[in-house]
Protein backbone atom coordinates (compact mmCIF):
# COMPACT_ATOMS: atom_id res chain seq x y z
CA UNK A 1 0.00 0.00 0.00
CA UNK A 2 1.21 3.31 -0.84
CA UNK A 3 -0.56 7.19 -1.41
CA UNK A 4 -0.86 7.74 -5.54
CA UNK A 5 -2.89 10.33 -4.76
CA UNK A 6 -2.18 13.52 -2.64
CA UNK A 7 -4.53 16.42 -2.20
CA UNK A 8 -2.75 20.07 -1.38
CA UNK A 9 -5.26 22.57 0.01
CA UNK A 10 -3.74 25.73 -0.69
CA UNK A 11 -5.96 28.69 1.13
CA UNK A 12 -3.57 31.90 0.43
CA UNK A 13 0.19 32.58 -0.18
CA UNK A 14 0.82 32.55 3.40
CA UNK A 15 0.14 28.73 3.72
CA UNK A 16 0.65 27.68 0.10
CA UNK A 17 4.54 27.86 0.23
CA UNK A 18 4.37 25.76 3.82
CA UNK A 19 2.03 23.30 2.25
CA UNK A 20 3.96 22.82 -1.10
CA UNK A 21 7.06 22.39 1.05
CA UNK A 22 5.52 19.33 2.16
CA UNK A 23 3.94 18.01 -0.04
CA UNK A 24 5.65 18.42 -3.28
CA UNK A 25 8.60 16.34 -1.76
CA UNK A 26 6.26 13.70 -0.58
CA UNK A 27 5.03 13.15 -3.37
CA UNK A 28 8.13 12.93 -5.44
CA UNK A 29 8.98 10.35 -2.78
CA UNK A 30 5.97 8.45 -3.42
CA UNK A 31 5.86 8.69 -7.38
CA UNK A 32 2.20 10.08 -6.52
CA UNK A 33 -0.17 12.18 -8.47
CA UNK A 34 -0.71 15.72 -6.67
CA UNK A 35 -3.79 18.18 -6.87
CA UNK A 36 -4.09 21.34 -5.86
CA UNK A 37 -6.86 23.09 -4.73
CA UNK A 38 -7.48 26.62 -4.16
CA UNK A 39 -10.98 28.57 -3.73
CA UNK A 40 -11.76 32.11 -3.86
CA UNK A 41 -15.00 33.80 -2.51
CA UNK A 42 -17.66 34.37 -5.06
CA UNK A 43 -17.99 38.55 -5.75
CA UNK A 44 -20.34 40.38 -3.42
CA UNK A 45 -23.39 42.03 -5.43
CA UNK A 46 -22.96 45.71 -4.80
CA UNK A 47 -25.57 47.98 -5.60
CA UNK A 48 -25.21 52.06 -6.40
CA UNK A 49 -27.43 54.58 -3.77
CA UNK A 50 -29.89 54.78 -7.18
CA UNK A 51 -30.31 50.76 -6.80
CA UNK A 52 -28.53 49.53 -9.28
CA UNK A 53 -25.64 46.42 -9.45
CA UNK A 54 -22.23 48.13 -9.29
CA UNK A 55 -20.72 46.66 -12.33
CA UNK A 56 -17.45 48.33 -12.03
CA UNK A 57 -17.40 46.98 -8.39
CA UNK A 58 -18.34 43.50 -8.65
CA UNK A 59 -15.40 43.52 -11.77
CA UNK A 60 -12.49 44.85 -9.32
CA UNK A 61 -14.33 42.27 -7.02
CA UNK A 62 -13.67 39.51 -9.92
CA UNK A 63 -10.11 40.87 -11.07
CA UNK A 64 -8.79 40.61 -7.49
CA UNK A 65 -9.99 37.10 -6.72
CA UNK A 66 -8.56 35.98 -10.38
CA UNK A 67 -5.56 37.44 -9.62
CA UNK A 68 -4.83 36.10 -6.08
CA UNK A 69 -5.98 32.59 -7.39
CA UNK A 70 -3.45 32.99 -10.55
CA UNK A 71 -0.99 33.87 -8.00
CA UNK A 72 -0.97 30.65 -6.39
CA UNK A 73 -1.59 28.87 -9.29
CA UNK A 74 1.72 30.12 -10.79
CA UNK A 75 3.61 29.14 -7.62
CA UNK A 76 2.16 25.46 -7.37
CA UNK A 77 3.19 24.68 -10.90
CA UNK A 78 6.92 26.07 -10.81
CA UNK A 79 7.17 23.88 -7.55
CA UNK A 80 5.33 20.94 -9.35
CA UNK A 81 7.35 21.44 -12.73
CA UNK A 82 10.80 21.58 -11.00
CA UNK A 83 10.08 17.92 -9.39
CA UNK A 84 8.36 16.80 -12.93
CA UNK A 85 5.25 15.59 -10.78
CA UNK A 86 2.24 14.26 -12.39
CA UNK A 87 -0.06 17.11 -10.98
CA UNK A 88 -3.43 19.52 -11.81
CA UNK A 89 -4.37 21.93 -10.39
CA UNK A 90 -7.93 22.69 -9.70
CA UNK A 91 -9.73 26.46 -9.08
CA UNK A 92 -12.95 26.93 -7.30
CA UNK A 93 -15.42 29.81 -6.37
CA UNK A 94 -17.56 29.29 -3.07
CA UNK A 95 -19.66 31.60 -1.32
CA UNK A 96 -17.11 31.66 1.87
CA UNK A 97 -13.84 31.10 -0.07
CA UNK A 98 -12.85 28.55 2.18
CA UNK A 99 -10.57 25.97 0.10
CA UNK A 100 -10.79 23.33 2.51
CA UNK A 101 -14.21 23.59 2.76
CA UNK A 102 -14.18 23.37 -1.04
CA UNK A 103 -12.11 20.83 -1.41
CA UNK A 104 -14.34 18.33 0.96
CA UNK A 105 -15.39 16.70 -1.82
CA UNK A 106 -12.11 16.52 -4.43
CA UNK A 107 -10.28 14.74 -0.84
CA UNK A 108 -12.96 11.90 -0.71
CA UNK A 109 -10.94 10.86 -4.20
CA UNK A 110 -8.04 11.11 -2.47
CA UNK A 111 -5.49 8.86 -0.63
CA UNK A 112 -3.72 12.07 1.92
CA UNK A 113 -4.71 15.38 2.55
CA UNK A 114 -1.72 17.84 3.13
CA UNK A 115 -3.05 21.21 4.66
CA UNK A 116 -1.37 23.92 6.83
CA UNK A 117 -2.91 23.88 10.96
CA UNK A 118 -4.63 27.11 11.17
CA UNK A 119 -2.07 30.16 12.04
CA UNK A 120 -4.02 32.30 14.38
CA UNK A 121 -1.92 34.94 13.56
CA UNK A 122 -3.02 35.32 9.97
CA UNK A 123 -6.56 37.31 9.02
CA UNK A 124 -9.20 35.63 9.24
CA UNK A 125 -9.67 35.56 5.10
CA UNK A 126 -6.72 33.49 5.17
CA UNK A 127 -7.42 30.87 7.44
CA UNK A 128 -9.20 27.83 6.51
CA UNK A 129 -11.71 25.37 7.94
CA UNK A 130 -9.15 22.70 8.61
CA UNK A 131 -11.49 20.83 10.65
CA UNK A 132 -14.29 20.20 7.61
CA UNK A 133 -11.56 18.44 5.90
CA UNK A 134 -11.07 16.25 9.07
CA UNK A 135 -14.16 15.58 9.92
CA UNK A 136 -16.50 15.37 6.77
CA UNK A 137 -13.67 14.15 4.81
CA UNK A 138 -13.17 11.05 5.77
CA UNK A 139 -9.53 10.85 4.33
CA UNK A 140 -6.63 10.84 6.25
CA UNK A 141 -5.19 14.74 6.79
CA UNK A 142 -1.36 15.40 7.01
CA UNK A 143 -1.62 19.08 9.24
CA UNK A 144 1.74 20.52 8.50
CA UNK A 145 2.27 22.69 11.57
CA UNK A 146 2.31 26.78 10.97
CA UNK A 147 5.87 27.04 12.61
CA UNK A 148 7.72 24.14 13.23
CA UNK A 149 9.93 22.28 10.54
CA UNK A 150 9.10 19.44 8.47
CA UNK A 151 10.92 16.43 7.56
CA UNK A 152 10.78 14.56 4.41
CA UNK A 153 10.82 11.66 4.39
CA UNK A 154 9.53 11.00 7.91
CA UNK A 155 11.87 9.27 9.98
CA UNK A 156 10.67 8.87 13.65
CA UNK A 157 7.09 7.86 14.20
CA UNK A 158 5.02 8.50 17.33
CA UNK A 159 1.26 6.25 17.09
CA UNK A 160 -0.82 8.22 20.09
CA UNK A 161 -3.08 4.97 20.79
CA UNK A 162 -5.80 3.99 23.19
CA UNK A 163 -8.03 0.85 21.23
CA UNK A 164 -10.84 3.19 19.48
CA UNK A 165 -11.78 3.41 16.25
CA UNK A 166 -10.68 6.76 15.50
CA UNK A 167 -6.86 5.02 16.66
CA UNK A 168 -7.16 2.06 14.38
CA UNK A 169 -8.03 4.34 11.63
CA UNK A 170 -5.78 6.53 11.76
CA UNK A 171 -2.89 4.18 12.27
CA UNK A 172 -3.92 1.94 9.38
CA UNK A 173 -4.54 5.20 7.38
CA UNK A 174 -0.96 6.19 8.33
CA UNK A 175 0.78 2.87 7.15
CA UNK A 176 3.03 4.13 4.65
CA UNK A 177 4.69 6.20 6.62
CA UNK A 178 4.86 3.53 9.79
CA UNK A 179 6.28 0.58 7.20
CA UNK A 180 8.77 3.47 5.95
CA UNK A 181 10.20 5.32 9.23
CA UNK A 182 13.40 3.95 10.85
CA UNK A 183 11.27 3.83 14.21
CA UNK A 184 7.94 3.58 15.17
CA UNK A 185 6.89 4.37 18.77
CA UNK A 186 3.06 3.04 20.08
CA UNK A 187 1.93 5.37 23.14
CA UNK A 188 -0.75 4.51 25.71
CA UNK A 189 -1.63 6.81 27.98
CA UNK A 190 -3.55 5.90 31.20
CA UNK A 191 -4.60 2.67 30.19
CA UNK A 192 -7.25 0.38 32.01
CA UNK A 193 -7.40 -3.23 32.98
CA UNK A 194 -9.82 -4.81 31.57
CA UNK A 195 -11.55 -8.46 31.74
CA UNK A 196 -9.47 -9.64 28.51
CA UNK A 197 -6.46 -7.55 29.31
CA UNK A 198 -3.74 -6.01 31.70
CA UNK A 199 -3.05 -2.36 31.30
CA UNK A 200 0.50 -2.88 31.43
CA UNK A 201 0.29 -4.25 27.59
CA UNK A 202 -2.75 -1.99 26.22
CA UNK A 203 -0.89 -1.51 22.77
CA UNK A 204 0.70 -5.01 22.35
CA UNK A 205 -1.67 -6.82 19.85
CA UNK A 206 -1.42 -3.26 17.65
CA UNK A 207 2.30 -3.26 17.71
CA UNK A 208 2.17 -6.93 16.96
CA UNK A 209 0.00 -6.13 13.79
CA UNK A 210 2.23 -3.22 12.48
CA UNK A 211 5.59 -5.49 12.93
CA UNK A 212 4.03 -7.77 10.79
CA UNK A 213 3.89 -5.38 8.21
CA UNK A 214 7.82 -4.72 8.74
CA UNK A 215 7.89 -2.00 11.01
CA UNK A 216 10.12 -1.44 13.11
CA UNK A 217 8.03 -0.68 16.35
CA UNK A 218 8.51 -0.09 20.20
CA UNK A 219 5.63 0.31 22.90
CA UNK A 220 5.36 2.61 25.74
CA UNK A 221 2.83 2.65 28.75
CA UNK A 222 2.61 6.28 30.34
CA UNK A 223 0.75 7.71 32.93
CA UNK A 224 -0.33 11.28 32.41
CA UNK A 225 0.05 12.14 36.04
CA UNK A 226 -2.20 14.92 35.89
CA UNK A 227 -1.61 16.41 33.21
CA UNK A 228 -4.18 16.50 29.95
CA UNK A 229 -3.68 13.85 27.35
CA UNK A 230 -2.44 16.39 24.39
CA UNK A 231 0.14 18.10 26.83
CA UNK A 232 1.44 14.48 27.32
CA UNK A 233 1.70 13.52 23.86
CA UNK A 234 3.39 17.06 23.70
CA UNK A 235 5.87 15.55 25.89
CA UNK A 236 6.47 12.61 24.29
CA UNK A 237 7.12 14.03 20.79
CA UNK A 238 9.64 16.56 22.42
CA UNK A 239 11.28 13.37 24.59
CA UNK A 240 11.48 11.78 21.28
CA UNK A 241 12.08 13.94 18.58
CA UNK A 242 9.43 12.28 16.51
CA UNK A 243 8.74 14.02 13.32
CA UNK A 244 5.19 12.44 12.39
CA UNK A 245 2.40 12.19 14.94
CA UNK A 246 -0.52 9.68 14.09
CA UNK A 247 -3.84 10.17 16.29
CA UNK A 248 -7.21 9.41 15.93
CA UNK A 249 -9.39 12.59 15.58
CA UNK A 250 -12.21 12.86 18.47
CA UNK A 251 -15.15 15.64 17.97
CA UNK A 252 -16.92 16.75 21.07
CA UNK A 253 -19.66 14.13 22.06
CA UNK A 254 -22.11 13.82 24.86
CA UNK A 255 -18.76 12.76 27.28
CA UNK A 256 -17.56 15.73 26.42
CA UNK A 257 -13.83 15.74 25.02
CA UNK A 258 -13.85 11.87 26.92
CA UNK A 259 -10.49 10.86 26.85
CA UNK A 260 -8.54 12.14 23.74
CA UNK A 261 -11.05 14.11 23.02
CA UNK A 262 -9.37 17.48 24.42
CA UNK A 263 -5.97 16.28 22.75
CA UNK A 264 -7.36 16.80 19.12
CA UNK A 265 -8.32 20.32 20.19
CA UNK A 266 -4.82 20.98 22.02
CA UNK A 267 -2.89 19.40 18.87
CA UNK A 268 -5.08 21.13 16.47
CA UNK A 269 -3.74 24.48 18.43
CA UNK A 270 0.05 23.61 19.49
CA UNK A 271 1.01 21.08 16.85
CA UNK A 272 4.64 20.80 17.86
CA UNK A 273 5.49 18.37 14.85
CA UNK A 274 3.56 16.93 11.69
CA UNK A 275 0.66 15.40 12.61
CA UNK A 276 -1.59 13.02 10.96
CA UNK A 277 -5.19 12.46 12.16
CA UNK A 278 -8.06 10.50 10.55
CA UNK A 279 -11.47 10.00 11.80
Amino acid sequence: MSYKTLLAVLQSKEDATRVLDCAVPLASHLSAHLIGIHAEPMPIPYATPMGFPDTDFIAAGTELNQQRSDEIKALFQSRVSREGLSSEWQAMESFSGDSALSAVGVARSCDLVVVQQSDPEQSSASIANVEALLFESGRPVLFVPYAAPVNIPFKKVLVAWNGTHEAARATFDALPFIVAAREVEILSLDASDTANQDSAVAGADISSALARHGAKITFSSEVTAGLSAGEAIENQIAETGADLLVMGAYSQSWLKEFFFGGATRTLLRSMPTATLMSR
